[in-house]
């Protein structure tokens, strides 16, 4: 019953002034939100990202990618993280029993990696909390086999933590790229927002990173979840008491392509996935617009953001 009456909310059609007020954001509005930007262009970051110092003690950073019929993909996201030239790394691969050639790419790969394992699973939730039953670093994080991390992302984050020991919970600006790597929108964020965060999902999961304290403390994925399981993850991360901080940097690239799960799930599983989490936040449903409007302060912060980002005073 109750997963019919977030469908039924889900498809409600929207007021005009809604979908006029959509049409305008898409032209006009925050950049937030926003996958296809402007034209394909090569994907580019500044040259100071693959610069760092080497941490005197550096703590054990744990990265799980959940695979399943992704090799088009996974090899550039396995370089995107050995390429980051950081130890003591855990990568760790977990396959739901791949039927596309992965195999062959996770076998050419394995030395490299902390562990890898293909077998049957219950979606990617589950195959997450798999993996991370062989991690043993105080920051973890997962990385979906198609996107990927952009150089020196590892470092940055390493250092923040050791240098504020207070904070449970990072995350960056995030690059959107096509199929062929080739950036086609920019999100940047402003300072967190727990407010925004009750109303909608705007932190890039491929730039999320958190202590292993926090983790432990929410119990891991929620696997009832198939498609909003991020958003679930840092809103339990939020009710736990986390501390979070959105760093000034671009930590990952959020790849989309015809046969992406944010694509292909987001009416069947996405949309009533998000009711669902708000009904839980606020004891009623709340819809659309309503969500939007509830995050407007925040989205027009992002302009600004984007804004200043454009002409240069910004610099990341």
């Amino acid at each position: 019953m109750q997963n019919a009456k977030l469908m039924a909310d889900a498809s409600i059609p929207l007021p005009l002034w809604y979908r006029t007020g959509a049409w305008v954001r898409r032209r006009f509005g925050p950049r937030l939100g926003v996958l296809n930007q402007f034209p394909p262009r090569p994907l580019s970051v500044p040259d100071h990202y693959r610069q760092h110092v080497p941490l005197h003690d550096p703590p054990v950073v744990s990265i799980v990618t959940p695979s399943f019929n992704q090799a088009e993909f996974l090899e550039r996201t396995l370089q995107s993280v050995l390429g980051q030239d950081y130890q003591p790394l855990e990568f760790i691969v977990q396959d739901g029993g791949s039927r596309d050639g992965t195999g062959s790419i996770l076998e050419r790969y394995r030395d490299r990696l902390h562990h890898v394992e293909s077998a049957p699973d219950g979606g990617q939730a589950q195959a997450i909390n798999r993996g991370f039953l062989h991690a043993g670093g105080s920051i973890l994080a997962f990385l979906n086999s198609d996107d990927l991390l952009l150089p020196g992302a590892i470092h940055c984050v390493a250092r923040y933590f050791v240098e504020h020991p207070e904070v449970d919970v990072v995350y960056g600006h995030r690059i959107v790229i096509n199929e062929r790597d080739e950036e086609v929108g920019r999100w940047i964020l402003p300072p967190h927002c727990p407010q925004a965060l009750l109303w909608n999902n705007y932190v890039p999961q491929e730039t999320l990173f958190w202590r292993r304290r926090i983790w432990d403390m929410v119990g891991g994925l929620d696997e009832s979840f198939r498609s909003a399981l991020d958003w679930d993850l840092v809103l339990r991360f939020h009710r736990a008491g986390a501390r979070f901080h959105r760093l000034p940097r671009f930590l990952g690239a959020f790849r989309i392509h015809p046969k992406q799960k944010t694509e292909t799930c987001h009416f069947d599983a996405g949309l009533p996935e998000q009711q669902r989490l708000r009904l839980a936040m606020h004891g009623r449903a709340v819809a659309r617009p309503e969500g939007w409007l509830r995050a407007f302060p925040y989205l027009m912060k992002s302009l600004v953001y984007h804004r200043l980002y454009q002409v240069g005073i910004l610099r990341y």
